[in-house]
């Protein structure tokens, strides 16, 4: 449950027993994150990993936090981007980890955005056969989706997040403050991710943000009551079903189509993840409706958001020369939701009602996506 604590600051747990952790949410967090650390645990040390522009902005800021606290620190930083989510920079980073002498009773800190703290958690997973870490997440995205239940990953050549372990943090700092310096189209993209959870299982929510995106977008309030309620809805998910053998499945609303259209666009700057995630979110509506599954006007509403706010909702949206019919249904074989070969879509009965659907025919997948990629 979401409580309020010190001034403006939320907090949400994520209640896996001993593993059990906090996500903090407010202004101005990122300065007590030392002090939460020798809390947690005393005399660690930490090695931070960051990117590029993440360095730039927010580095200094993290380190003074930790000296502060009397907590030692290195640094390890990596370029910007979707690449960095590989095995190069995966052994780069593990290699300068243990150069750095962490010990078993150490911690690795995310200080970035969804590349940063999925390949930071997976080197944590892996260093030392396990070592902790926490995420101090700087994207919008991140702070709502990828720094909250334990998925880390890198990507492989036949696709996205295919090599990677569950492993949860122990702390999750969500400093709203460190989004204001996001990039208008990283926020955008990452309000995608806040749609999803309405869509998926929060009708209210959702007609709450219909009315009141454009406060989420200029900050105070209504972003620090978006992000809570979405990292309220994904720790009661991973609560369940922590290694996605149920229903944690329906947070890739969207995920099968848009993991396919980011990676045939090479997991570039012409789709970021959160645009391909409102695409594949409009095609799942459209889809679930051919199939008769949700009335067209359902389907309709959920693009229209989505549209209005500036994200993608054509498969024309996307810039550049369109992928092949053949290229996109082999990378959707390649998710990991295919069971046995069979094709796995979260699909919908409306907005708020999404489901697990196996066995999907692919080539009704096929033709549907033959249809979206004639259109003009």
């Amino acid at each position: 449950m979401t409580a309020p604590v010190r001034g403006d600051i939320a907090t949400v747990t994520v209640s896996l027993g001993e593993r059990s952790y906090e996500i903090a949410i407010g202004r101005g967090l990122l300065a007590s994150l030392g002090a939460r650390l020798t809390e947690l645990r005393p005399r660690a040390k930490a090695v931070i990993v960051t990117d590029e522009n993440v360095a730039r902005r927010h580095l200094a800021a993290a380190e003074a936090a930790l000296a502060h606290a009397g907590v030692a620190s290195h640094r390890v930083i990596v370029p910007p981007g979707e690449a960095s989510k590989s095995y190069r920079v995966f052994e780069q980073v593990c290699e300068a980890v243990i150069a750095s002498h962490i010990e078993r009773d150490d911690l690795v800190i995310a200080l970035g955005g969804g590349v940063i703290g999925d390949l930071a958690g997976f080197v944590a997973s892996v260093i030392r056969r396990g070592i902790d870490y926490v995420q101090v997440p700087t994207s919008l995205l991140a702070d709502v989706d990828s720094s909250v239940g334990g998925k880390t990953a890198i990507d492989s050549t036949h696709g996205k997040n295919l090599i990677g372990a569950f492993y949860q943090p122990i702390l999750v700092l969500a400093d709203t403050a460190l989004l204001d310096t996001l990039p208008e189209r990283e926020f955008r993209a990452g309000y995608a991710e806040v749609a999803k959870y309405g869509l998926l299982g929060d009708a209210v929510f959702f007609s709450w943000l219909e009315k009141n995106w454009r406060e989420v977008f200029a900050g105070g309030p209504a972003r620090e009551r978006a992000i809570a309620m979405c990292c309220r809805a994904k720790a009661d998910i991973v609560a369940r079903d922590e290694r996605e053998t149920g229903d944690r499945a329906l947070l890739n609303l969207g995920h099968t189509f848009g993991h396919a259209f980011e990676a045939a666009c090479g997991f570039s700057d012409r789709l970021l993840h959160g645009e391909a995630v409102s695409l594949g979110m409009v095609l799942a509506f459209a889809f679930s409706a051919q199939r008769g599954l949700l009335p067209a006007a359902e389907a309709a509403r959920a693009t229209r958001h989505l549209a209005e706010v500036g994200l993608p909702t054509r498969v024309n949206d996307i810039p550049g020369p369109l992928p092949s019919l053949d290229q996109l249904m082999d990378l959707i074989a390649q998710d990991k939701k295919v069971k046995r070969g069979m094709l796995t879509f979260i699909l919908v009965k409306g907005i708020g009602s999404a489901f697990v659907e196996g066995g999907v025919d692919a080539g009704a997948v096929r033709a549907f996506l033959g249809e979206k990629l004639a259109e003009q």
